[in-house]
């Protein structure tokens, strides 16, 4: 009884299979645009630094590509559902098959099926490929797109803070006592916020009490002058290992796993980590909304082609699934404040459409 809700084995074929092929149109359609437009507007910054070439460029379009892929998959979904609705509509398919005693849901559910199969393959794909060039490409960014460092792990553009004391680097590397900053600078600041002095060094240690700066240069605000210092100093006293190694976590680098002992580490130290929870159910939600852009292009698909109305469903259908995307980043962020809680902010977008998706399909159609 459970496969009666598809069609014939035929026809189920025959619409996964023009899906498909729509869906990967859409998206080489979408990545090559949009990578062009990319390389245009960082080309400059990646050829500034001494050296770089074609090679760095090819090298930054490898890393690129993934992630448009990954982002811009249900976005293709959508626009290959509203491109094989309407055709079929316009070519009367759709009536043909209504004619043979089939029901909108029996003609959308090989629609679904290959969405559900694509949801699973950008999961699968975000988490084995788009989690690592993400590592990658945000530490070459920190290096200004030079020599990509040695030590696995280095995470960039860290910033920690010591009570009323900033302290900034710019590659972290190493774990535990091997943890060792680089181009660092430390802010001491007085108890209005205003900075009193700056010193900045090419390297820092832990040194058990503090960080060691190595042969730091000093600039005093009130008598705005600058000095070397003699030997090394310690500054960041209450900065422990354990702060420095969640200085800075980007969810979108790290795969579920990963994520999900990054939250139990912060939450181990009392910090806030409603913004990572509410990313960490996005990275499940995120791909199963390619299950939705059939659901939400199906109203391009039913109607009668002749009623001159086929380009207004088209636009409906984009409508609401381009709708779809703006709420659910617009929960994201209001997770991120605190307004929702992660788990409704990750997945109260998704179940909204779901049930506005239906009720347009049932009242236009059913």
């Amino acid at each position: 009884m459970l496969f009666d809700f598809f069609p014939s084995r035929k026809l189920t074929w025959y619409l996964a299979k023009t899906f498909i092929t729509r869906i990967l149109a859409m998206l080489v359609m979408l990545v090559l645009v949009l990578l062009a437009l990319d390389l245009l507007s960082k080309t400059g910054d990646i050829l500034a630094y001494e050296g770089n070439g074609q090679a760095e460029l090819l090298r930054y379009a490898g890393y690129r590509m993934p992630q448009l892929v990954a982002r811009f998959m249900p976005y293709s979904v959508l626009l290959a559902t509203i491109i094989t609705l309407a055709t079929l509509n316009q070519n009367s398919e759709v009536t043909a098959m209504k004619a043979a005693g089939l029901s909108a849901h029996q003609i959308l559910a090989p629609l679904l099926l290959t969405a559900l199969v694509v949801a699973g393959f950008s999961f699968v794909f975000n988490e084995r490929v788009v989690t690592r060039v993400t590592s990658d490409l945000q530490t070459w960014q920190g290096v200004d797109y030079g020599p990509m460092p040695k030590e696995s792990g280095t995470r960039t553009n860290v910033y920690l803070t010591d009570g009323q004391n900033v302290l900034m680097a710019r590659t972290v590397s190493g774990s535990g006592a091997q943890t060792l900053m680089r181009d660092v600078t430390f802010y001491q600041r007085d108890e209005a916020g205003m900075i009193r002095q700056r010193m900045q060094a090419d390297s820092a240690s832990y040194a058990g009490n503090g960080w060691r700066l190595e042969n730091p240069r000093s600039f005093d605000v009130a008598r705005a002058s600058e000095r070397a210092l003699e030997g090394d100093v310690v500054v960041a006293p209450e900065l422990g290992l354990d702060e420095v190694a969640l200085g800075k976590i980007n969810p979108d680098a790290e795969t579920l796993s990963e994520l999900s002992a990054s939250i139990a580490a912060l939450k181990a130290t009392g910090r806030r980590t409603a913004e990572l929870e509410g990313k960490w159910w996005h990275k499940i939600s995120g791909p199963l909304s390619a299950v939705l852009m059939p659901l939400l292009g199906a109203v391009a698909g039913f109607g009668l082609a002749r009623s001159g109305q086929l380009f207004a469903r088209a636009v409906i259908g984009m409508s609401l699934g381009f709708a779809y995307f703006v709420v659910d980043n617009a929960a994201l962020a209001m997770g991120s404040f605190g307004g929702y809680p992660p788990l409704l902010a990750a997945w109260a977008p998704f179940f909204l459409f779901f049930l506005i998706g239906e009720t347009v399909l049932i009242r236009t159609e059913e």
